[in-house]
């Protein structure tokens, strides 16, 4: 006997914009990409923290940088990137000891990650501000 397989014609181009991830992998991506942006900028942080304990002199500088908006905008982002990084942190260890799998529960765990991160940061930011 042959065996006939039918194959469904593939799409040629794959439409992101028409894909819709589902929010447990968007903070899936959003956790590697908070960790990298954290990894990277770590060279930054190192300088700020050299400039404002080295001298009086070395506070000043760090003084004018962090001053400068976009560096307040920068310093925001990754204290946005921490906090969601250690958010989904402890939902995925949760999630490794088999804690809230089922996909209710899952999705749920996601939104309180998004929202526990995106508060925390608006409270602490504003307090630093």
């Amino acid at each position: 006997m042959s065996e006939v397989t039918v194959r469904k014609p593939r799409p040629k181009h794959l439409a992101i914009n028409q894909i819709r991830m589902p929010i447990p992998a968007i903070v899936s991506i959003l956790h590697r990409v908070s960790g990298g942006g954290l990894f990277l900028l770590l060279p930054f942080l190192l300088f700020l923290l050299d400039r404002s304990l080295g001298s009086p002199e070395s506070f000043e500088t760090f003084s004018a940088v962090v001053g400068h908006p976009l560096a307040k905008l920068l310093l925001l982002g990754l204290l946005w990137a921490y906090m969601h990084h250690f958010c989904a942190g402890i939902r995925f260890l949760l999630l490794d000891m088999h804690k809230g799998t089922d996909l209710q529960a899952a999705r749920n765990s996601s939104r309180i990650v998004l929202v526990v991160s995106i508060a925390l940061t608006v409270i602490i930011g504003v307090k630093l501000w």
